[in-house]
C-alpha cells in the first residue's frame, strides 16, 4: 500500500505528538533488517520495510500488543526502562533517544510561541567584537537573532530582511541564492530539518513551528521529502563548502556553542584553517567590510 503524505499542519495549531511518536517509530524500525539485528529472516516476500512490529517487540522484551499501542502514539504511562529497551532494540543515536523520550513523555510546559527569543546585548557585543570571524546566533525554530559583520560579508545582511524571514529554513528550502551558496546544499538541508524535528519532539505545541512546518510543506517538495524521513540529530560542529559570488569556494570549519544563559540558543562561528585559500578569502571579506556585505546582498538572485 503506498504511504501516504503526512498531513501539513494547521496554522496555529500545534504538531499532532502522537502522530509524531507514532511516525518516528515506524520509520526507525523500517530501517532496520532481521539480520542488522542478529534475527533470522525466514521469509523472502517480506509484507513491511524492515523489522516487523513482533521481532521488535521481542528484541525489546516487551508484549506486541504493548509495543503497538506505543507504536499507535499512545505512550502515557510508559517507563523510562521501557523506552531505554526500545530505543536500544531501534539502535538510536543519543539524539534519537532523547526525541523519543520526548515525544513518549512530553514534559508539561507553557506554550513558548508568546515569547519573542532575543540575543543579550552582551552577546552582540561580542560578536561585534570577533572580528574576522564569522559568527551568529541561532535560536529555536532555526531563527537567526544576532550576527557580526562577518557573518554579514559571508551570508548577506539579515538585516535587510524582516524579523520573520531571518530564519535558517526559510533561507535555505526558499531562497535560491542560498541553494547556490552552499556546496553540499542537501546536507545543509537535512542539518536543519534534523533541528526543526528535535524542536518538535520538544515542543509539539508550539503553533510557531508547526506554522513553519506548515509553510515549508506547502513551498517546498524538498523540505516535505526530508520532513518525512524524521530524522533527528545534533550537529555540533563540522565543515562547510560555501561557493561566496566574490571570494569563490571556501572550506570552513564550523562550531556551534550552547549559552549556557539559555540552552535553546547557540553561538556559531566559523573559520578557515591557517594559511589555506580560504583565510586568504575570509581576509578579504574583512577588509572590505561593509563593500562586501552590500556587493553580497546585490548577488541574491529573486525568491521564487
Amino acid at each position: 500500500m503506498d504511504e501516504q503524505p503526512e498531513p501539513v499542519p494547521e496554522p496555529g495549531a500545534g504538531l499532532d505528538r502522537r502522530a509524531e511518536l507514532s511516525e518516528f517509530l515506524r520509520t526507525r524500525r523500517a530501517r532496520l533488517k532481521p539480520e542488522d539485528v542478529g534475527l533470522p529472516d525466514f521469509g523472502r516476500h517480506r509484507r513491511v520495510p524492515g523489522l516487523r512490529r513482533e521481532e521488535l517487540a521481542q528484541l525489546a522484551g516487551v508484549s506486541v500488543a504493548y509495543y503497538t499501542r506505543l507504536e499507535q502514539g499512545n505512550g502515557r504511562n510508559v517507563s523510562a526502562e521501557v523506552l531505554d529497551s526500545i530505543a536500544r532494540a531501534l539502535r538510536l543515536t543519543d539524539a534519537e533517544h532523547a526525541h523519543l523520550t520526548h515525544l513518549a513523555k512530553p514534559k508539561h510546559k507553557k506554550k513558548p510561541a508568546a515569547r519573542t527569543q532575543q540575543a543579550r546585548a552582551s552577546l552582540g557585543q561580542l560578536l561585534d567584537q570577533m572580528e574576522g570571524v564569522p559568527a551568529y546566533i541561532v535560536g529555536r525554530r532555526a531563527e537567526i537573532l544576532a550576527w557580526n559583520r562577518m557573518a554579514a560579508a559571508l551570508f548577506g545582511d539579515w538585516g535587510e530582511l524582516p524579523v520573520a524571514e531571518r530564519n535558517w529554513a526559510r533561507l535555505v528550502f526558499l531562497r535560491p541564492d542560498y541553494r547556490e551558496l552552499f556546496v553540499d546544499w542537501e546536507q545543509k538541508a537535512i542539518d536543519i530539518v534534523c533541528a526543526l524535528r528535535m524542536d518538535a519532539g520538544c515542543y509539539p505545541d508550539d503553533p510557531r513551528l508547526s506554522a513553519l512546518v506548515g509553510e515549508l510543506s506547502v513551498k517546498s517538495e524538498d523540505f516535505r521529502r526530508l520532513w518525512a524521513t524524521h530524522d533527528v540529530k545534533e550537529k555540533s560542529h563540522g565543515v562547510k563548502r560555501l561557493k561566496h559570488p566574490l571570494v569563490g569556494e571556501l572550506s570552513l570549519n564550523f562550531e556551534g556553542f550552547r549559552l549556557l544563559g539559555d540552552g535553546e540558543q547557540s553561538m556559531v562561528t566559523y573559520h578557515a584553517d591557517p594559511g589555506s585559500p580560504s583565510a586568504e578569502a575570509l581576509r578579504l571579506l574583512a577588509s572590505w567590510g561593509a563593500d562586501a556585505t552590500r556587493a553580497r546582498a546585490g548577488s541574491r538572485t529573486p525568491s521564487a
